[in-house]
Parts: C-alpha cells; sequence; structure tokens
C-alpha cells in the first residue's frame, strides 16, 4: 500500500505537482474545459441526436477564462494567444441561446414553451395565435 501513496503524496507534493493558487486555477481551467463534453456527449446521448447544452458553453467559457488568467500569469506568450479570443463565441451563443428562450411562447393548453413565432404548439397541437396575441397587449 505504500507504492499508492508514494504516487499520490511523494517528496512532498501531490502527484508529484508543486501546487500553488495559480496551478490551481489552471487545473480547475482544464477540468471545466474538459468536463464539458462529458456533458454533451451525455445530452446528446439522452436525446438520441447532437446537443449543445448551456452547460456546454458555461463551461467553455469558464475553462477558457481561467486557462487565460493562469497563462497571463505564466508570461506565456503562445498560450494567452490560445485562449485570448475563445471567450467571445461562447458568450455570444449565451446571448442567443437565453435570447431565444426569451422569445418562446407559452403553450395555454399544455404549458410546453415552444420556439419563437410558433404556430401550434408541438406538444398538443393547439393554436398559438391566443399566447401572441396576449402578449402583444
Amino acid at each position: 500500500m505504500d507504492w499508492l501513496t508514494d504516487l499520490i503524496w511523494y517528496d512532498g507534493k501531490f502527484f508529484g505537482i508543486e501546487w500553488s493558487v495559480w496551478k490551481v486555477v489552471g487545473w480547475a481551467g482544464n477540468v471545466a474545459f474538459f468536463t464539458r463534453f462529458f456533458i454533451q456527449w451525455y445530452a446528446t446521448e439522452k436525446l438520441k441526436r447532437v446537443v449543445i447544452p448551456v452547460a456546454f458553453w458555461w463551461l467553455s467559457l469558464v475553462g477558457s477564462l481561467l486557462l487565460l488568467c493562469y497563462s497571463l500569469r505564466k508570461q506565456d506568450s503562445v498560450f494567452i494567444f490560445a485562449y485570448l479570443f475563445t471567450w467571445i463565441p461562447y458568450i455570444r451563443n449565451l446571448v442567443i441561446h437565453y435570447r431565444h428562450n426569451k422569445a418562446c411562447i407559452q403553450c395555454y393548453s399544455c404549458g410546453t414553451s415552444c420556439p419563437p413565432r410558433s404556430n401550434f404548439c408541438f406538444e398538443c397541437g393547439a393554436s398559438l395565435s391566443q399566447a401572441e396575441d396576449t402578449m402583444s397587449e
């Protein structure tokens, strides 16, 4: 069992890594960025079609910003440039997602949230023109 302890904690280092606050920031960025893969995979398997859930974009944003902070601290120009602009499409996709959700039409018959400009509820088939009429008042 000593071999396991030596593998995890050796020479005063956890997994052989000398830890600092900035090392934790960098690893947290890697974990967030890596976790988004599993989130997307799970959502796709669950719905049996390719899906990119909102959590994917949030993890992408958090991971890239943490890795950018870490790279700025390390002053590594290659690493900095790799994460300098990645946050832009992540924020844009989040804005698009939340605008779309805000524009959705609520079906009064079954309560389903339907895509904007829908004429009928895809769940129960009820007309959505009433919902649009009451929203414009």
